[in-house]
C-alpha cells in the first residue's frame, strides 16, 4: 500500500488478563506506525460478552499505558458495530458472494461426518440453490468461496504462503441471530480504520486466508499481512504457567520497569545488530517489521534481569522509591524521601523494584533496633564492645558525613586501632542494619545520616554498658 499513510492496531478481546505476547504484538504494531510515521490504533473486541467486562478491559487500558504504549486515536468498540457487520453480509448476498444456509444442525452434523470421511470441507447443499428465504427457517450466511485455485498470502514476516481453496470452507459470516462472526467483524472493522498493516500473532495465519477472500468478495484492498512467532518459555515450549510470569500486570508486581520490557519485548524477535539496549527514540528509528524473524522467541529471565537492573539504574530515585515502597508493608508518605535519598547507594545489585525494597528495608527500622544474637554476644565481649565505643567516638568527629568522608574515617580508624577491616565492620554493619541487607559501611551511614547512624551505634552499646 504505498500511496496510504501506515495504520496500524492492536485489537485485544477483554476476556482476562493482558498477555505478554499481546504486549509484544502492540509494541511491534507501535513502533513501525513511529518508524513509518503513520498511527497506532486499538480495537476492543468485545464481542464474547459474557467475559467482555468493563474490569477485563480497564485491565487492557492499564497494560498499554502502564507500557507507554498509547493509541494515536480513540479505541473502536467492535460489538458497537455489529449492525455495519451485517450490513457488509448483506452486500455479499447481493452480489452472490455469500449465500443463506438452512441446514439444520442435525444435517450439518451429517455433512461433517461425510466431509472427514471423504477428506474435504463441508459444503452445504444451499451453496448452490437458487437464492430464496425460506419462511420461518433459521440460516446462517456463509462465504461463497472460491473451490479452486488458491489464495496466496504475502506475509511481511513469512514470506509467500499458499493456502488450497478447495480446503477453505465456506466459512460462516452471520450466526442464525443475526450475529456477525470474528473473522467477518475483523475484516469491516479493519477496512474501516483504515488498516494497512495486519501484524500479529502467527497463530492468526490461517485467518489470514480466510479474511482475504472476504476482502476480495467485498471488492476491499487487502491489507499487508505480517505474521509474528510466538513467545516460547526458556525451554522452547509454548510459554505456560510454568515458566513464570505471562501477564503485563504479573511483570509489574514482580518488579519490572515498562523501559524494561519495551526494549526486551522489542528484542524478541527483531533486533538491529548487536544492540542489546537501546531507547525508545531508536527502536522506533530502526525498527522494520521485514527484520522481525519467524522463529519462535525464548523468554530468557538472565536478560531481563540484566536489562532491569540497567533500567534501574538509569532511573529517577524518587520515581524508583514510589515503584519499591508498593512492596513494603505499612510505608508512610514521610518514608518516601528517606526511600529516595538510599535508592542510589543500593540499586546496583537490584534486579526488581523487589529487590529495591528489600535493599532499603533497613532504613525504615525504628530504634531500638533488634539486634542479631551473634552480634549481641560479640558487643558483650570486652574487647569487641571497647572497639566500636572508640569507632562510636571517631564517627562523632566527622566533619564530612558523605560516602568519601566516612570511608577516609573508617580507614583511619582501622589504621588508629591496629586491625583490619575485619575486626569491626560486620558487626558494625549489623548494629546499622538491624541484621538486614545493607549496602557498604559508608553507602549505609550515609543514607541513616549522622544522627540516626550514631544513634543507632548509641543503642547498641546501651546493651552492654
Amino acid at each position: 500500500m504505498p500511496n496510504r499513510p501506515v495504520r496500524t492496531r492492536i485489537a485485544p478481546s477483554p476476556t482476562g488478563m493482558m498477555h505478554i505476547g499481546t504486549a509484544r504484538t502492540a509494541l511491534f504494531n507501535f513502533l513501525y506506525a513511529k518508524h513509518t510515521g503513520g498511527k497506532f490504533l486499538l480495537r476492543i473486541e468485545d464481542t464474547d460478552r459474557e467475559r467482555s467486562t468493563e474490569a477485563n478491559v480497564e485491565v487492557i487500558f492499564e497494560g498499554m499505558t502502564w507500557l507507554g504504549l498509547e493509541p494515536d486515536e480513540p479505541p473502536v468498540f467492535q460489538f458497537a458495530r455489529a449492525a455495519r457487520h451485517r450490513e457488509a453480509a448483506e452486500a455479499m448476498l447481493a452480489t452472490g458472494r455469500a449465500y443463506k444456509d438452512y441446514m439444520t444442525p442435525e444435517e450439518l452434523e451429517s455433512e461433517r461426518e461425510l466431509a472427514r470421511a471423504e477428506g474435504r470441507v463441508v459444503r452445504s447443499p444451499w451453496r448452490d440453490l437458487a437464492p430464496n428465504d425460506a419462511a420461518d427457517r433459521p440460516f446462517v450466511v456463509r462465504l461463497k468461496a472460491p473451490l479452486d485455485g488458491e489464495t496466496v498470502i504475502q506475509d511481511a514476516v513469512k514470506g509467500e504462503v499458499r493456502f488450497q481453496n478447495r480446503q477453505l470452507d465456506d466459512l460462516i459470516l452471520l450466526r442464525t441471530d443475526g450475529t456477525p462472526t470474528y473473522n467477518l467483524a475483523v475484516v469491516v472493522d479493519d477496512h474501516e480504520m483504515e488498516i494497512t498493516h495486519v501484524i500479529r500473532g502467527d497463530d492468526h495465519l490461517n485467518n489470514a486466508a480466510r479474511q482475504t477472500l472476504i476482502y476480495q468478495a467485498l471488492g476491499w484492498e487487502v491489507p499487508v499481512w505480517a505474521h509474528l512467532p510466538l513467545i516460547h518459555g526458556p525451554d522452547g515450549a509454548k510459554l505456560s504457567k510454568r515458566h513464570g510470569a505471562q501477564a503485563v500486570s504479573e511483570f509489574d508486581e514482580m518488579g519490572y520497569l515498562p523501559e524494561t520490557m519495551r526494549n526486551y519485548l522489542a528484542r524478541l524477535g527483531w533486533g538491529h545488530g548487536d544492540d542489546e539496549i537501546f531507547s525508545d527514540a531508536q527502536a522506533a528509528a530502526w525498527f522494520d517489521i521485514k527484520d522481525v524473524v519467524s522463529a519462535p522467541a525464548r523468554l530468557d529471565w538472565d536478560k531481563l534481569n540484566h536489562l532491569n537492573n540497567h533500567y534501574i539504574r538509569q532511573a529517577d530515585p524518587a520515581r524508583l522509591a514510589g515503584l519499591a515502597a508498593r512492596h513494603i508493608h505499612g510505608v508512610r508518605p514521610d518514608d518516601l524521601k528517606q526511600i529516595a535519598h538510599t535508592i542510589p547507594f543500593v540499586r546496583d545489585g537490584a534486579k526488581t523494584t523487589l529487590d529495591l525494597a528489600d535493599a532499603v528495608a533497613f532504613v525504615l527500622k525504628t530504634r531500638p533496633l533488634e539486634l542479631p544474637e551473634k552480634t549481641r554476644a560479640q558487643l558483650a565481649d570486652g574487647e569487641t564492645g571497647g572497639r566500636i565505643g572508640r569507632l562510636r567516638s571517631a564517627l562523632g568527629a566527622v566533619a564530612d558525613w558523605d560516602v568519601p568522608g566516612l570511608e577516609a574515617a573508617l580507614r583511619a580508624f582501622a589504621e588508629s586501632d591496629g586491625v583490619g577491616m575485619g575486626k569491626f565492620g560486620p558487626q558494625l554493619r549489623a548494629i546499622l542494619s538491624g541484621g538486614a541487607p545493607a549496602p557498604d559501611l559508608a553507602g549505609t551511614m550515609t543514607a541513616l545520616g549522622r544522627q540516626e547512624s550514631l544513634g543507632r551505634i548509641d543503642d547498641a552499646l546501651s546493651l552492654v554498658t
